[in-house]
Parts: structure tokens; C-alpha cells; sequence
């Protein structure tokens, strides 16, 4: 008798096949797919010899197809908008956490600080912290 398990990429139940051990995805198409993608980008992720093979193959497929990107962004209008707004949206985030808006200390104001972490939302990049600085004490 075959037991039912709940598939890893679309939730619903199949009867996993004696001949695959471990199997964790149904044989959709489409989970297929993102079994297949799930393994490629662990492989990237942990065998340095696989990531470095896909950089070159990267590399070769863009010498021979040297206009693919250009000619896609052509006949792909929709995407290219969107893409576009996307970037920008990134661009903005990118420029208001990085610009500087301590107007209250100089750079090279000397003293005791107190840091404590602010919420601002989406500024900062998700290994930055955002900061508030308080004067405790002036050299």
C-alpha cells in the first residue's frame, strides 16, 4: 500500500512511488519545475565547482546570442515598463538610505553617544541598521 503526502511546492496530496526515496513533489509539471530550480540554486549555493561551470555557460549563451536582451526589450513593452518602475522604486530606497541626514552632529564631533535602533521602514538595506544618536556627554 502506498502512503499520500502533501506535495513541497503546491500543497496538495499525492501518493509518493516506492521506486523514489524521498520524494517530496508531485509529478506536475510545474512542481517539477520548481524542484528542479529548488535543487539548481541549492547546488549554486554549496558546490563552488557547479556555480563557477553556470557562470561560463552564462557566459558563452550571451557571446553567441549577443542581441537577445536588446530584441526582448522590444517586443516585450510590458515587462520593460515594469522592470523599469521596479528598478526605480529600488533606486529611491537605495538613495534615502544611504544619504546623509545628521544635521544635528558634525563627522568629527567628539563625545558619548547613546545608539539606539529606529524603525524607518524599507529605507536600509536588510543588513543595515538605522540609528538614533543622542549626545550624552560632550568631550
Amino acid at each position: 500500500m502506498s502512503t499520500m503526502q502533501r506535495c513541497a511546492a503546491c500543497g496538495q496530496l499525492f501518493r509518493v512511488r516506492a521506486q523514489v526515496r524521498g520524494q517530496r513533489y508531485c509529478a506536475a509539471r510545474a512542481c517539477q519545475r520548481v524542484r528542479r530550480k529548488r535543487w539548481q540554486r541549492t547546488k549554486r549555493r554549496t558546490d563552488p565547482d557547479y556555480h563557477e561551470n553556470q557562470i561560463r555557460a552564462q557566459q558563452a549563451w550571451r557571446v553567441r546570442h549577443p542581441g537577445y536582451w536588446r530584441a526582448y526589450r522590444v517586443t516585450h513593452a510590458g515587462y520593460t515598463k515594469a522592470n523599469r518602475a521596479q528598478q526605480a522604486r529600488r533606486d529611491a530606497a537605495r538613495y534615502l538610505a544611504k544619504m546623509d541626514v545628521s544635521t544635528a552632529f558634525s563627522p568629527g564631533m567628539s563625545g558619548i553617544y547613546r545608539l539606539s535602533a529606529v524603525d524607518c521602514g524599507d529605507l536600509a538595506k536588510s543588513d543595515a541598521w538605522t540609528v538614533e544618536l543622542t549626545v550624552l556627554s560632550r568631550a
